[in-house]
């Protein structure tokens, strides 16, 4: 472990989170790019998540007309490069090879498992919260000797992550949340003259977030920067720390030891050119203030904000469609320029689902789940079929998915295997495409190979897997489905070159097969802008160095905003209070939590007024929770909605959960919501599903505005109610629909009549 060094440069201060960001961000740049010039400039970013409108926002021409290229990385980016300079031949663990060997370390455990883990192994996020922790221990460097005395579940896990280590050494093999500990190290030891060699090639750095800097980012500042006569930069912000707060207690102030410290004044601070926003303060920015520092907004500053209420989560996403599309039909905007931000990344899927379904184009990118994944899928019936694993099922579900094949009618797929080995596939053979009329076992036969993976390659090729993806789905969709497919040939080779599973069919299906069960949706890399366009979905913190004109916060309810589960789901709560040694913060007392977040004075009736009474370790985690709620209403540039849903309140009641937050905002003078009706607007139904739920609530909806009138004493013109039955017959006849949902129709006839009464 590397001695600490003090960092030596600059910190420049905003004051809190600004609208005026990227114009400050681009201002710096420009200034460093203007004197050593564009290449010999390094930023760095902490966290991946806005790289690309950060890169937008720098590039351009500087004073005297030099072309701006932005060298510009994230942390974990640039010392991956780094390490791979170092040792080209050092291969870094992937994903679902992490999972295989956490396993099988813990299944080859000779210390005796805690009752508790025992248990809760059965819960099926225990080996995705369990790998989330490790990864903590892993970024901090904890040791088992770190945490001997802890609790005794958490000195177990310690020790398998130190045992899981010594394995990875063994083989010649790094995990990602180790590559940043291990390039600090081999730069402090300038190893085979590493440090200079990459010190060369640069004359300055600037770093962006340090508010969200941890100890081993800063001494991997320390080490890019000490004695090579670097100039660094370091951007940061007050009140803006979500992540290193997680882990680090403690002010910013308190993260800049060596480093002079300039405060900015962000209303006088230069730009490079006309700033997308005209420099113009959005109407929310006192909201913004607010939920970053506690400053309640002043009597010259009020302040506005859209709010969507719906009745559940599923219609807050269907309104939120509905006004996307009027924004966009209103001002002409494209779609790239409205973002949907969600409490953690586990809903992207969801809501993106929901978006799409609603005839809403989206942007985001990532790696879903596996298990919804459906090329993932073929994959996983053609390694069951090879296994002799449920043939005649695998074969019925390929028949499904391949075009232009029988139905499997041939003899049992088992026998038809053993006759032919493997081994003896021919170029010719895979060369050659299958007539039409193949069966699955046919084309099964004719891809088989000696190598799992080149087996899977030959039916990928053989059957066009690819091309079907591209005529069958959308540009994302398929994006994402060629990363399923590059994931599975992936665990196919690290099976084949590894000698912890059979290097076999048994082997792979094993590894697919733990792999499917323990992935978590978008645990990967995420890309918000495709080449087709679209609305970004992304978890609230992924916006903080992002800009859109709308911004709609999903979920803003009480449950996600403090909310209640801050760190994991692995131990309760009352336990992780009593665990100091937990890889983040777990006891702070008052004093800590005042000296993190800096409260200002509140209302009396803030619920957060006084950080010092209640519980601190809830109050300095909702702290968080309100900074993140911040980030994300800081990100749009003229419209902000906060969206919420109502929730089971006991019995037949229901009420809306809305975030302490916004209720306090609600009784602050000059501050005001805007209730939408997204859905009551007049405008167009676009995408199918928005079409067909429009359709199903039109019987019920004129008959029950028949009975209104009829029981108020009011008419009715029937012959409107006519005419638009009239409508709906002639859809389900000439149109597309098909018997279900005519009878999807007919009942909601029959429960608006009161024949049918659906009991739950």
């Amino acid at each position: 472990m590397t001695a600490h060094t003090d960092l030596e440069g600059t910190l420049k201060l905003l004051p809190e989170p600004s609208h005026r960001l990227l114009e400050v961000v681009a201002a710096e740049y420009a200034a460093l790019a203007t004197e050593y010039g564009p290449r010999n400039v390094l930023v760095l970013k902490r966290h991946p998540p806005g790289l690309e409108r950060v890169r937008e926002c720098l590039a351009g021409e500087t004073t005297d007309g030099t072309p701006l290229s932005p060298r510009l990385e994230s942390v974990p980016e640039h010392a991956s490069k780094v390490l791979e300079e170092y040792d080209p031949t050092l291969d870094r663990l992937e994903y679902e090879e992490r999972i295989e060997l956490i396993s099988l370390v813990i299944a080859g455990a000779k210390r005796e498992i805690p009752p508790y883990l025992e248990r809760a192994r059965e819960h099926e996020t225990f080996a995705r919260d369990v790998g989330q922790l490790l990864l903590e221990v892993t970024r901090q460097r904890l040791r088992h000797a770190d945490c001997a005395d802890a609790h005794d579940c958490l000195a177990f896990l310690t020790a398998m992550n130190d045992r899981f280590h010594e394995v990875l050494d063994e083989r010649g093999l790094i995990e990602r949340a180790d590559v940043v500990p291990r390039v600090v190290d081999l730069l402090d030891a300038d190893a085979d003259g590493l440090r200079t060699r990459i010190a060369d090639s640069y004359d300055a750095v600037l770093a962006l977030e340090f508010e969200e800097f941890r100890r081993l980012d800063r001494e991997y500042l320390t080490q890019l920067t000490a004695g090579a006569g670097t100039e660094l930069v370091c951007l940061g912000e007050r009140h803006a720390s979500v992540e290193r707060t997680r882990v680090e207690a403690g002010r910013l102030e308190d993260c800049s030891s060596g480093l002079t410290v300039e405060e900015l004044d962000p209303a006088t601070t230069p730009t490079r050119g006309e700033s997308r926003s005209g420099s113009r303060s959005p109407p929310h920015r006192a909201i913004t203030r607010y939920l970053a520092t506690g400053e309640p907004p002043a009597s010259d500053e009020p302040a506005t904000a859209r709010r969507i209420r719906a009745g559940t989560a599923r219609e807050q996403v269907r309104q939120v469609a509905a006004e996307i599309q009027y924004l966009v039909d209103r001002h002409a905007w494209s779609h790239d320029e409205v973002a949907v931000a969600v409490p953690s990344v586990d809903r992207v899927p969801d809501a993106r689902l929901g978006l799409r379904n609603a005839g809403i184009p989206t942007a985001t990118i990532g790696t879903d789940s596996l298990k919804e994944d459906p090329a993932v899928n073929e994959l996983y019936a053609v390694i069951a079929a090879y296994c002799d694993h449920d043939a005649e099922l695998a074969h019925e579900r390929l028949a499904a998915r391949v075009p232009g094949v029988e139905t499997p009618t041939a003899p049992a797929f088992e026998s038809r295997l053993r006759s032919q080995s493997h081994s003896r596939s021919t170029p010719e053979s895979s060369d050659t495409p299958d007539p039409p009329s193949a069966t699955i076992p046919e084309i099964l036969e004719s891809c088989a190979d000696a190598s799992v993976r080149r087996s899977l390659e030959n039916w990928i090729v053989r059957t066009e897997l690819k091309r079907r993806i591209a005529e069958e789905e959308t540009w994302v969709d398929a994006a994402e489905q060629y990363q399923g497919i590059r994931r599975v040939l992936e665990i196919a080779r690290f099976v084949e070159e590894t000698d912890l599973v059979a290097p076999d069919w048994e082997g792979l299906r094993r590894m697919l097969r733990q792999t499917i069960k323990y992935d978590a949706p978008y645990v990967h890399d995420v890309e918000t802008r495709s080449p087709t366009g679209g609305v970004t979905v992304c978890a609230i913190e992924d916006l903080k160095y992002d800009s859109r004109e709308a911004v709609f916060l999903l979920d803003c309810t009480d449950g996600a905003y403090p909310g209640e589960q801050h760190l994991t789901q692995l131990f309760p709560t009352a336990w992780l209070k009593a665990m100091p040694a937990y890889p983040a913060i777990t006891d702070p007392d008052g004093e800590t939590l005042e000296r993190t977040f800096a409260p200002r004075a509140r209302a009396a009736d803030d619920p957060d007024a006084n950080p010092r009474h209640g519980d601190p370790f809830d109050a300095y985690h909702a702290e968080r929770s309100r900074r993140a709620l911040a980030l994300g209403t800081r990100a749009a540039r003229s419209h902000l909605y906060c969206c919420t849903y109502e929730r089971e309140a006991g019995g037949l009641r229901r009420t809306h959960d809305q975030s302490r937050y916004l209720t306090h905002l609600e009784s602050i003078p000059h501050v005001s919501f805007e209730d939408v009706d997204a859905l009551g607007r007049e405008a167009a139904i676009h995408g199918e599903a928005n079409a067909l739920e429009a359709l199903l609530d039109e019987p019920r909806g004129e008959l029950e505005r028949i009975l209104r009138e009829a029981s108020t004493g009011g008419e009715a013109d029937l012959a409107e109610t006519e005419a638009l039955f009239e409508e709906i017959q002639v859809v389900l006849e000439d149109g597309d629909g098909d018997d279900d949902l005519a009878r999807a129709v007919r009942s909601q006839f029959e429960f608006a009549a009161g024949e049918v009464v659906r009991r739950e």
